[in-house]
């Protein structure tokens, strides 16, 4: 399928690939980094699976009774208890886990479920975006849609720098802003003024590679599994134009089910290390040098 819709557009499968990874925008990026320039696709998905996602915390929770739970009030209530653990575990100010818990359970929601819209089938929402597009009156070759917002990385560097403002807040919080200054100052070396500059520079090495490798980590490991996705997909639509087709349909079919199964893991734990990794930096946070 995906192959005949390549051809019948007109495009190579190298282009067929570049058409999936290109969002709708309001513009053409100008540089690598143009922040005038917005993804509507991925914030409509973001935003939609944001409201679905406390749609489901808030019906687990008018649901549940004291009496013997159904699956979703279990299946909820072992998420829940999770995180709560995980947060009592690394955050141990009783009064910081009563944000950063829900916090963190809202995090792994989230993005579990943005996560898993790359078990969809790679041309469907794009090919109806098509459809719509061409039926208001556009050049439905055009018409792209990128529908895994976590495989965009102004999404997840949002999140880490999200993560970062936060733990900016309670190194404030916690230590006040004098000591947390202080502490910017004398950690990791000691407090000797000739360490200042070098302590300084170190403090702030450690928040910048945090906050981009929170992000990047994320935004790394679904790219990859979307691009797996579509190269399977084109597998399985060229079998109609090569000798060898019934090899590569049957390859399509047992690649596709292979990496959607591995693929439910990938989803699952890169929720749960980008969670873990949030409750770890405020963890930080509320530690004194």
């Amino acid at each position: 399928m995906a192959a005949e819709n390549a051809a019948e557009q007109g495009q190579s499968a190298g282009e067929y690939i570049i058409h999936h990874l290109t969002h709708y925008q309001s513009a053409k990026p100008g540089s690598i980094a143009d922040f005038t320039v917005f993804n509507f696709d991925s914030i409509f998905f973001s935003i939609l699976l944001g409201v679905i996602g406390c749609w489901l915390l808030w019906l687990g929770a008018r649901k549940a009774t004291s009496g013997v739970p159904g699956r979703f009030q279990a299946a909820v209530e072992v998420l829940v208890e999770m995180v709560d653990q995980q947060a009592k575990g690394i955050v141990h100010n009783a009064t910081s886990r009563k944000f950063v818990a829900p916090l963190a359970l809202t995090v792994f929601v989230w993005i579990f479920m943005l996560n898993a819209m790359d078990l969809l089938p790679v041309d469907l929402l794009p090919a109806l975006w098509a459809k719509f597009y061409g039926a208001a009156g556009h050049d439905p070759h055009h018409a792209y849609l990128r529908v895994v917002p976590t495989a965009d990385l102004s999404v997840t560097m949002g999140l880490s720098v999200a993560v970062l403002l936060i733990c900016l807040f309670y190194n404030v919080k916690i230590k006040g802003l004098g000591g947390w200054i202080h502490e910017l100052f004398t950690a990791p070396f000691g407090n000797h003024w000739a360490l200042y500059p070098f302590n300084f520079a170190m403090q702030i090495i450690e928040f910048v590679a945090k906050t981009i490798s929170h992000g990047m980590r994320l935004f790394g490991n679904m790219y990859a599994g979307e691009l797996i996705f579509l190269l399977i997909a084109l597998m399985g639509g060229a079998w109609s134009l090569s000798g060898t087709g019934i090899l590569l349909a049957i390859g399509h079919i047992i690649a596709g089910t292979i990496w959607s199964i591995f693929h439910i893991l990938i989803i699952t734990l890169q929720a749960f290390v980008f969670m873990m990794l949030t409750l770890v930096y405020i963890g930080q946070a509320h530690d004194h040098h």
